[in-house]
């Protein structure tokens, strides 16, 4: 076995490791010395690499573990990035006219979700959203259309985004069936799921080509990558965001918690 062939799939960051390490010990051997901070020769510099591969061959383990502080230290800093910006972009989460509401549109507690159609995850907690919105009088739900699973979920989310525009009423009947839906998304599809609600299919079709839904597709993009949302489902609830699904229990207490009680 090659010493390196362990660490294949993360060459990259295996060199970055390599690169700190040999920046690091020339910063100590440098420390050690009473004299002032001098430019390493090339023959010096060789030496101090070599010390430094020679160790990390016959201690991999010192990489494995660094590539893994390396990643939390990232994932800590974005996630503290991410909670600034919750506070930086309240208005766009929770108060875009153009972003479909349901629920109680004057609720105390305001639920955002970002989701796709085609998301088996997101189906998944479906009932259990709206169990809550059932049970929950004073809910308001905002819908953040976040199409990531391909073509026919930008299809599905233009529908939707398009049944908003054309009868805000019917909204949420199109958003239930969709989510009920099992199996592929294709736009003919779609289209016989809108006309079973009541929609003109005709109309609805002129309005996918609305020019305000691209605003609203880039829009939610923008905000999923500001608050660290990488897939669907996500929701936010208060000051909390949560990353993937929630079980009803969990859900329900966030809205206490969103409540102060």
């Amino acid at each position: 076995m090659k010493p390196f062939s362990l660490f294949r799939g993360n060459f990259h960051l295996l060199l970055a490791a390599l690169l700190v390490v040999g920046v690091t010990g020339q910063a100590l051997a440098q420390s050690q010395s009473k004299a002032p901070a001098k430019v390493l020769s090339p023959v010096e510099k060789q030496a101090i690499e070599d010390v430094v591969r020679s160790f990390i061959i016959n201690n991999p383990e010192v990489v494995i573990e660094a590539i893994q502080n390396l990643r939390d230290r990232e994932q800590r800093l974005a996630r503290d990035k991410a909670t600034a910006n919750l506070v930086k972009y309240q208005k766009e989460l929770f108060n875009d006219p153009a972003t479909p509401v349901g629920a109680n549109p004057k609720g105390d507690v305001t639920i955002v979700e970002f989701f796709d159609y085609r998301c088996g995850y997101c189906k998944r907690v479906f009932p259990d959203v709206m169990k809550v919105l059932n049970e929950d009088k004073n809910v308001r739900y905002v819908f953040k259309e976040f199409p990531i699973l391909g073509p026919e979920s930008v299809t599905a989310t233009r529908a939707a985004l398009a049944a908003w525009i054309v009868d805000q009423n019917k909204y949420m009947s199109f958003h239930r069936a969709m989510m009920s839906a099992k199996g592929g998304l294709p736009e003919s599809r779609v289209l016989k799921i809108a006309a079973d609600i009541g929609f003109d299919v005709k109309a609805l079709k002129k309005a996918m080509q609305d020019p305000r839904i691209d605003g609203m597709i880039e829009r939610n993009y923008a905000l999923a990558k500001a608050l660290d949302i990488n897939g669907t489902p996500a929701f936010i609830v208060g000051d909390q965001i949560v990353r993937g699904a929630i079980d009803l229990g969990s859900l329900k207490s966030l809205i206490a918690q969103a409540r102060g009680s």
